[in-house]
């Protein structure tokens, strides 16, 4: 069937000597892969390798067959063009690490536009914002609500977050309880928006320890998520 849609790229591969898989969120059918012939070697063809870049929000036109097999792009042009994410050293960083956290934890080849909204949005905001040491904090967090394991936001004066359950507690019930600065920046974060992200004031201990604690979250939450790679070059860059 032949879809027009908005498209979130998360990854492109290299096949071969010329082409590319790519795979990316759309707001039409969720997760979709896609295989571009040729596109490392033409020069006068439609596609250009640089529209594939991670997070690039594409309008798109592809024929999706529905059967979980590669599918073709016909058409596609890079729109909201960003100003600083692909050329801000610090912001490919932090572009690097979130498309490969999105490629462990968004398994859906389904429609969810509220969870397509959600990234749109986020990345014009990452996009625009100056300081973005946090960002990905909140940005992980935000995510599990779309996902499906969202932390239950009530009962925030008890001293415990069971990371298993997701929820926060009196007493420590399980290995996966957590105390203290981490949970008091867990319900800091809660409800608070990016912009507001500027006013939280964190040290590179402090923030590797709760990204740590959120992808423990996401491991006990995602079955096979991994942590991703890129982390260590993430935790250099804001060190």
């Amino acid at each position: 069937m032949l879809v027009h849609t908005k498209a979130i790229i998360i990854r492109a591969l290299k096949y071969g000597e010329a082409d590319l898989i790519v795979k990316a969120y759309t707001l039409s059918d969720g997760l979709c892969t896609y295989m571009l012939k040729g596109v490392l070697k033409s020069k006068k063809g439609k596609f250009k390798a640089s529209m594939f870049q991670s997070l690039t929000l594409l309008d798109i036109v592809a024929n999706h067959r529905g059967t979980g097999k590669m599918e073709y792009l016909k058409e596609a042009k890079v729109t909201g063009n960003y100003q600083s994410l692909h050329t801000h050293p610090v912001k490919l960083a932090m572009v690097m690490f979130l498309a490969e956290t999105l490629r462990n934890a968004i398994r859906e080849e389904e429609s969810n536009e509220s969870l397509f909204h959600y990234l749109e949005y986020s990345f014009h905001v990452l996009d625009t914002l100056d300081k973005i040491a946090n960002f990905h904090l909140l940005f992980l967090l935000n995510l599990t609500r779309y996902l499906g394991f969202q932390p239950e936001n009530g009962m925030q004066d008890l001293p415990y977050f069971n990371l298993l359950d997701g929820v926060f507690q009196e007493i420590s019930t399980n290995d996966y309880c957590i105390e203290g600065k981490n949970v008091d920046l867990l319900k800091s974060l809660l409800g608070t928006e990016f912009d507001a992200l500027k006013h939280i004031k964190l040290n590179q201990s402090s923030r590797n320890d709760f990204l740590n604690m959120l992808l423990l979250y996401y491991e006990l939450h995602i079955e096979g998520f991994r942590k991703p790679k890129s982390l260590s070059v993430l935790n250099e860059i804001f060190g």
